[in-house]
């Protein structure tokens, strides 16, 4: 017999899937704690088995429950899509459009962008996914996004931009305080500021030196919070040169060494490109990571 579940103890289940809790996911969906109990103790009535188990960490998803959230997801993340699509008039650029970026692109480079953005487009709301985790284009959990690696999907619509080029970069306090290097092998005996795990970013931290000799003051694999420690005088860190050139107190070191480029892609669903709403927002970052990326690299 076919059962049918209401969307509304769907998302019950799924806010409890995602938090761990009945307290957390009735907070998350605005519910009462026994409302939402009564939720998920009806859809287990429904189905006749138990999704979650108690345990002194919170609620323990069953194997019945694991093999529920994928589905589920999917179809929240498609009724999040609807109303995307129903949030303006289809034929004009406004509405909701939801985007996803990297932690750093998110938080450094973007936001100049969109204010040229909003003055071209002012009735269209931008919605940020910033996670380093490329989010699925094709079930359409985000409109459009900006990824450092070649998409592979085929039913993607992508447009390659200039390449990021990286620099080395600290403090003018940390330079006078410890010198500024004069080649690679003065360089390998300052303080740096690097990755932690991320296996790309230890990559280039080989460049410079055996990465268990480099002198590391300090290590994540947060961009965002290496630029901000070497903004602080902390050490060398390497980061995007455009991005860099607007803080006036750091200084850009051994322009001369090639460090690696971060290609860069625009993607987006192909039964979503033409629409108003997605097409002016990747049109427009197109045309700002041009711009961005072919920026004059800044000599010192």
């Amino acid at each position: 017999m076919s059962k049918t579940v209401d969307w509304n103890d769907q998302c019950a289940f799924l806010a409890v899937m995602e938090t761990g809790s009945l307290s957390a996911a009735a907070r998350r969906l605005g519910l009462s704690q026994p409302t939402m109990r009564a939720r998920i103790e009806g859809l287990e009535a429904l189905l006749g088995a138990a999704l979650f188990t108690r345990s002194v960490h919170g609620l323990i998803p069953t194997p019945t429950a694991k093999a529920m959230a994928a589905p589920a997801r999917a179809m929240a993340h498609a009724s999040e899509a609807m109303l995307r699509a129903a949030s303006a008039d289809s034929t004009m650029a406004a509405g909701r459009v939801r985007l996803s970026v990297s932690e750093f692109v998110g938080i450094e480079v973007l936001p100049p962008m969109l204010r040229s953005l909003r003055n071209k487009y002012p009735q269209l709301t931008v919605e940020f996914e910033l996670s380093n985790a490329s989010a699925d284009l094709l079930d359409q959990q985000v409109d459009v996004a900006v990824r450092m690696h070649p998409p592979e999907q085929s039913a993607l619509v992508t447009k390659k931009v200039p390449s990021i080029p990286l620099g080395f970069f600290a403090h003018r306090d940390y330079l006078e305080a410890y010198g500024r290097p004069g080649s690679k092998a003065e360089i390998g005996n300052h303080l740096f500021i690097g990755p932690d795990r991320n296996r790309g970013d230890l990559a280039v931290a080989a460049l410079i030196d055996d990465p268990a000799r480099i002198r590391w003051i300090a290590r994540t694999d947060s961009h965002p919070a290496q630029l901000a420690l070497a903004r602080a005088g902390l050490g060398i860190a390497v980061t995007q040169i455009s991005t860099a050139a607007r803080y006036p107190e750091l200084e850009r070191l051994l322009p001369d060494i090639d460090l690696p480029q971060l290609p860069t892609w625009i993607v987006a669903h192909e039964n979503l490109r033409h629409l108003p709403r997605v097409a002016a927002l990747f049109d427009h970052l197109v045309e700002a990571f041009e711009a961005y990326g072919n920026r004059p690299h800044i000599q010192q």
